[in-house]
This record gives C-alpha cells, structure tokens and sequence, in this order.
C-alpha cells in the first residue's frame, strides 16, 4: 500500500481515537467544562460573532443597506488611511507612548511585587497592598479629574513646580510633558493591580532554595538576583509577549479626558481617531479599516514576540 493511501486510512482511526479521548476528559472533568461554559459563550458572543462586522473596512457600508447591500470598495479605506495627512502622527504617537509606557510602566509592578515580597509585617503588606490597588478601580473620569486638578495652573502639582523654580501654567498643555504625566497617571493606576500576578508567581517559589541560600551565607539582594528573579521570570516573559501584542492600542477614553488641541501632536492616536472618525463623524467603514489596520500589526508584533522568545528561552504562549 502506498504512503497517501496508509495516511489516508489511519485518519479515520485518528479521528475516532481523538474523539473518545475527548469524551473521557469531559466526562471527567464535566462540572470544569460547566464552569468554563459562561467565559467560552462571553467570547463566542462579544469577540468572535462581532469580527463579521470587519467586512465593513473593505465596504462603503450604509446602515439602511446594511453589510450584505453595501457595496464593496476593497482596500480604498486603507489606502485613504495610508496616505492620509495623519497617517504618520498618528502611528508615531501610538507607537512612542507605548514604549513609554512599557518602558517606565511594565517594570513597575515586578518592582513593586519585589518589595512587597520583602516585607516582613503581614499586617503591613496588606495596607500597602490595599492602597496600591485602589487607583485601579477609580474610573478613567475621576482619574481624568484628579490628573486634571493637580496640573491645572492652581493645582498641588504646579504649585510643588513652582516652588522648584518652574513657571506657573497648566501642565496638561505644554507639549512638551504631556506624554510623562500621561505615563506616571497610567503607572499610578495600573501598578498595584498588576502586582497581583507577579505576587502569585513568588509565592509559587520554593521556600527550601532561600534556606538553602541562607546557609550558604547569600544575602538578601544575592537571593533576590539569583533565586527570586528567576522564579518569576517565565511569568514576566509571558506578560511581556503579552504587552507586545497591545503595542499599537492604547484606550481612547483617557486620551479624550486628559487632551486638548494644543497637545494633540503629541497626544493624538489611532484609538482616540477611530473614535472620533467613528463616532462622531459616523464614517463606520473607514473607521473600521483604522481599526483593522491597527488589530493587524498588534498580531504580527504578537507573534513576532512569541517567536523570539520561544527560540531564546523556550518560553512562549504557543
């Protein structure tokens, strides 16, 4: 018998093998596929069902007509896009507030973690671990407010600048800044709630390897370079192929809260421009192929980090 016709007649015994091992784990693990169920129907109904509505980006789409009745224009929106007059400022500060962001913001929830882990106190733990968290559940208007008030021309801000010499002026217009107090607000925000799996990685570490470095003689920051680091480093590898995949996405709600037409060549994004192309002018196919454009190199910049980091430590999502 040839190979293509062995391969083609093993298939069948591959299949049926597949599908009764499939049904031995949900049969045991029945009430885990009940749990599961919720999260997967979330998924299927609000991330996977709604991707049909991407035709749109290759479509003049009219409400009236609907996706099925407009007519097709194929890449016209992404090349109108491409060659628009924003196309470069827009991709420049996307990408450029990113890096910031992943630059000042990614370590600072490990570096947080490391010194929680450091504290002996428990009691003492949990208030700084409390603090830290609540930023993360104030909404993007009380932060936009708070961000607001503290650089205003009168803010507490201004006022610890001007003591150190500065000019008195509202901070959230100068150009010049705007990008770093958008950074620190994120780090503020986000820093504590982050430190929530990095904290769960270290208590995963093995309590004997301290021990053992203890009797070793290792002080505390060889143990922390040599033992701790590299317990958590596939988690923060993980994270950060994560991260890459958002490289080009930053949520438009703070970008609309915090800016204004003086720091809009610093601070204008593709989000914040799907937004208003979107929304408020209602051009839904051009918006949608802004979108598609941006979903496109947020994929390749994720596989492209999996990549890497497989063949550099054998860590990767896949």
């Amino acid at each position: 018998m040839r190979p293509a016709q062995l391969a083609k007649s093993s298939r069948p015994g591959k299949l049926a093998r597949l599908g009764k091992t499939i049904c031995k784990d949900f049969s045991r693990n029945k009430a885990l596929y009940l749990i599961a169920l919720p999260v997967i129907a979330y998924y299927i109904l609000f991330h996977y069902v709604p991707m049909y509505g991407a035709l749109m980006a290759f479509q003049n789409f009219r409400p009236a007509l609907g996706i099925r009745g407009s007519d097709w224009v194929g890449f016209a929106h992404f090349s109108r896009f491409i060659n628009g007059p924003f196309f470069m400022r827009l991709v420049r500060n996307t990408f450029v507030l990113n890096v910031q962001l992943l630059i000042f913001g990614f370590p600072a929830p490990i570096i947080l973690a490391l010194l929680m882990n450091e504290l002996s106190s428990r009691r003492f733990k949990r208030i700084v671990q409390s603090i830290t968290y609540l930023p993360f559940f104030l909404s993007a208007i009380v932060v936009a407010g708070i961000v607001t008030d503290f650089t205003m021309s009168t803010g507490i801000i201004t006022e610890i600048v001007v003591f150190f010499g500065g000019t008195r002026r509202n901070l959230l217009a100068d150009a010049s800044i705007w990008r770093s107090i958008f950074v620190a607000q994120d780090i503020w925000r986000t820093a504590g709630w982050g430190t929530i799996v990095y904290l769960a990685a270290l208590s995963a570490i093995d309590q004997e390897q301290y021990e053992a470095a203890m009797i070793d003689g290792a002080g505390r920051f060889r143990r922390l370079w040599s033992i701790t680091i590299p317990g958590i480093m596939p988690t923060i590898v993980i994270l950060l192929i994560l991260r890459m995949g958002s490289m080009m996405s930053i949520g438009f709600e703070t970008i609309m809260l915090l800016a204004s037409p003086p720091v809009y060549p610093v601070a204008d994004v593709i989000g914040y421009y799907v937004y208003r192309v979107g929304i408020i002018q209602m051009n839904f196919s051009f918006a949608t192929a802004v979108g598609l454009f941006n979903s496109v190199i947020n994929f390749t910049l994720l596989v492209a980090a999996n990549t890497i980091s497989r063949r550099l430590n054998d860590t990767s999502l896949w």
